[in-house]
């Protein structure tokens, strides 16, 4: 009995594409939609903005799918447009505010958590503190400590060196401490920033 053929990856989707596959970047949309959601989420702290900027991003990439050159995986490709989707809004005008509700609503639609009371109060509260922090600085550490990536992917993801990702995080968490120094003892800050991060990162 033969085993089903093994699905196509991403570049190999992404060279369909060009080749005019009408059907192969809506499957590289299918994969990894969720994962760009959540990084312009947790980037924009608001659903309406992550889910333009989703889209951009998505439009972006379709029409520039010429330009990506292998360099890096084609994930570590899309978070960098979905990135520079999220910080161009950022700088263009500033984020409404958004209900609590609406966005634990969203930040939570596709994973929701066994303790969800406690995890959302804390969920809640970073995203607030991260609304505080620099574009640039919100960015690295959305991907770092809450999406789970090294420092080395997250380099990729923004184009810079390892060592800015660093300083970034370094300069972020220094300003959120005194914010959050009352979440310090709750173990829900960990579960929520690296744990939900991490399965969202790996699928």
């Amino acid at each position: 009995m033969n085993s089903p053929p093994e699905p196509p990856s991403d570049a190999e989707l992404l060279t369909r594409h060009l080749d005019g596959d009408q059907h192969a970047f809506s499957e590289i949309v299918k994969r990894h939609r969720d994962r760009m959601w959540a990084v312009a989420l947790r980037t924009l702290g608001d659903p309406d903005e992550a889910a333009d900027a989703v889209q951009d991003a998505f439009v972006s990439a379709y029409r520039k799918a010429h330009s990506f050159r292998g360099e890096a995986a084609v994930t570590t490709w899309l978070h960098r447009i979905v990135v520079n989707a999220c910080l161009d809004r950022m700088r263009r005008k500033s984020v409404r505010p958004v209900a609590d509700d609406e966005l634990i609503e969203a930040a939570e639609r596709d994973t929701p958590m066994p303790d969800q009371t406690g995890e959302r109060e804390v969920s809640m509260e970073v995203s607030a503190a991260l609304k505080l922090l620099p574009a640039d600085q919100r960015a690295a550490l959305v991907l770092v400590d809450m999406m789970g990536y090294s420092v080395e992917d997250a380099a990729q993801v923004l184009s810079v060196p390892s060592g800015t990702v660093k300083s970034r995080c370094a300069r972020g968490r220094a300003k959120l401490a005194p914010i959050l120094s009352h979440l310090r003892n709750r173990t829900d800050l960990t579960r929520v920033s690296s744990a939900k991060g991490a399965e969202l990162r790996d699928g």
